[in-house]
C-alpha cells in the first residue's frame, strides 16, 4: 500500500505538483495575514463613536472643537522575564500591538487613557528588565503627536502597598508624567488621575503625599465650580479651573462587596461573581471610597484591576465603570471604551477584539481543509467529485 501511494505521488508532474505546492502556500498565507493583520480591522472597523446630547446636530467641524474623542483601556499586563514565557510574550503582544494601532487609524481618538496594570512584572522587576520591558511597551503603544497617551498607576506597575517603594513610584512616575492628584484638563474637561494603590490610609509616605495633593486639587476643582460651602474669601487666591465636573480615572475600583450585580458578557463569569471583595486589594476601602466621592464628586469613574466589566452607581448618582483587560491573557473577549466627552455631558461605547476563540477556530477549520487538499491531491483521498462521478458511471453501465 505504501509503494503504490509512492508510485502515485512520483507519477504527478512536477509542474502539478510545483502549482499545487503555490497554491498551498497562498492559501497558508491567505490566512495567516487574515488571522493575524486584517481581522482586527474588520471587528475595530464596526466601532462607532457615540454621540453626546447635541452632538448630531452639530456639523462635523463643530464636533470635532466641542466633543473629545478617548479611549479608555486597562490591564494590559506587559509579560516579564520571570514569568513570562517568550512564546506566550510574542502572542500577546502582537495581540495588543495590531489591535491598539488599528484603533488609532480607524478611530483617530484625541486622548488614550490606560489605567493600570502595563507591566505584569513592575512591582518586582530589576533596572534592566524594565527597560526591556518599557522599550516593548512604547514600540506596541507608539502614537503619533495628535494622539495623547496617559497612564495611571497599577499594583502591578509599582507593587501591593506593601511592595509599594519610593523608587518604584518615582520610576514609574518618571516614565509616564504621572502624579496621584494630577489633573488634565482638554477641552475644558477635567480628568483628576488617582495612585490608588497610595490609598491604603495608613499615612504612609507615599501616601500621605498622594492624598494631600488630591485634597489641595478638590479645592481648586471645588472653588471653580463655586460650591456653596466655600466662602469667597477661602476661594480668592485659587487659581480657578474650568468649571466642569471631575472625571476620576484609577485603577482599583471604588468598594463594591463584590461583582454579583454586574451584567454583559464580558462580565465575571458566574463562578466568580459572588466572591466576596476584599478591600485594598481587589477594591478600596469603605473610607478611602467615600474620601474620593466627596472630594471629588465626580461625574464618572473608571477603573481596572479586576479584569471584568462592571457597571455601578455610586451614592445613587455617580456612576463608575470597570474597564475589562485588553489583553488576551487574561480573557476571550477583550475590549476597551470609546467615551464622546463634553465639559457638561458624555457618552461611552464598548468596542470589542477579535475574540481568540473565533481566532482559533478559522485556524482548525483552514488545517483541516489543508490536511484534506494535500490527501485529495496525492490520491489517498478521493475527492467528491471524482467519487460523484464514478457513482453516475456505475449507474449508467447498470
Amino acid at each position: 500500500m505504501l509503494g503504490s501511494s509512492s508510485t502515485t505521488v512520483k507519477n504527478i508532474p512536477l509542474k502539478r505538483r510545483l502549482c499545487f505546492l503555490l497554491k498551498l502556500v497562498c492559501f497558508v498565507s491567505s490566512v495567516l495575514i487574515f488571522c493575524e493583520f486584517l481581522i482586527y480591522y474588520v471587528v475595530i472597523f464596526q466601532c462607532r463613536w457615540p454621540d453626546v446630547k447635541g452632538g448630531a446636530h452639530m456639523s462635523e467641524k463643530e464636533t470635532s472643537a466641542s466633543v473629545l474623542k478617548a479611549i479608555i483601556l486597562a490591564d494590559t499586563h506587559l509579560l516579564g522575564e520571570i514569568k513570562g514565557h517568550w512564546l506566550d510574550k510574542l502572542r500577546r503582544e502582537w495581540q495588543m500591538e495590531r489591535s491598539f494601532q488599528t484603533a488609532l487609524w480607524l478611530l483617530q481618538p484625541d486622548i488614550v487613557f490606560i489605567l493600570g496594570d502595563v507591566f505584569d512584572e513592575g512591582k518586582w522587576s530589576s533596572p534592566q528588565a524594565w527597560a526591556d520591558d518599557v522599550r516593548r511597551f512604547g514600540k506596541m503603544f507608539r502614537h503619533s503627536v495628535f494622539t495623547e497617551l496617559v497612564v495611571v498607576a497599577g499594583n502591578h506597575d509599582i507593587g501591593f502597598h506593601y511592595e509599594m517603594t519610593t523608587y518604584k513610584v518615582n520610576r514609574f512616575e518618571k516614565l509616564f508624567n504621572f502624579t496621584s492628584g494630577k489633573l488634565i484638563t482638554r477641552k475644558g474637561i477635567n480628568f483628576v488621575l488617582v495612585n490608588s494603590v497610595a490609598m491604603e490610609g495608613d499615612g504612609c509616605a507615599v501616601c500621605w503625599t498622594s492624598e494631600a495633593k488630591l485634597v489641595a486639587l478638590s479645592h481648586k476643582l471645588n472653588c471653580s465650580l463655586q460650591k456653596p460651602n466655600h466662602s469667597n474669601k477661602r476661594c480668592s487666591d485659587v487659581e480657578k479651573l474650568p468649571a466642569s465636573e471631575p472625571i476620576l480615572l484609577q485603577h482599583y475600583p471604588l468598594y463594591r462587596k463584590s461583582d454579583a450585580e454586574c451584567t454583559g458578557e464580558d462580565s465575571a463569569p458566574p463562578e466568580e461573581k459572588n466572591i466576596p471583595f476584599k478591600e485594598k486589594y481587589d477594591v478600596l476601602s469603605q473610607e478611602a471610597s467615600q474620601k474620593l466621592l466627596w472630594w471629588f464628586q465626580p461625574r464618572l469613574i473608571l477603573s481596572g484591576h479586576t479584569h471584568s466589566a462592571c457597571e455601578v452607581l455610586h451614592a445613587g448618582k455617580i456612576p463608575e465603570i470597570s474597564v475589562p483587560s485588553f489583553s488576551w491573557r487574561n480573557r476571550n473577549n477583550p475590549s476597551f471604551i470609546m467615551g464622546s466627552i463634553t465639559p457638561t455631558d458624555f457618552s461611552l461605547q464598548k468596542c470589542f477584539l477579535p475574540f481568540e476563540s473565533r481566532v482559533f477556530t478559522i485556524y482548525c477549520a483552514a488545517g483541516a481543509l489543508l490536511v484534506i487538499l494535500v490527501l485529495a491531491h496525492v490520491q489517498l483521498l478521493t475527492p467528491p467529485f471524482y467519487f460523484a462521478q464514478r457513482l453516475i458511471s456505475k449507474h449508467k453501465a447498470v
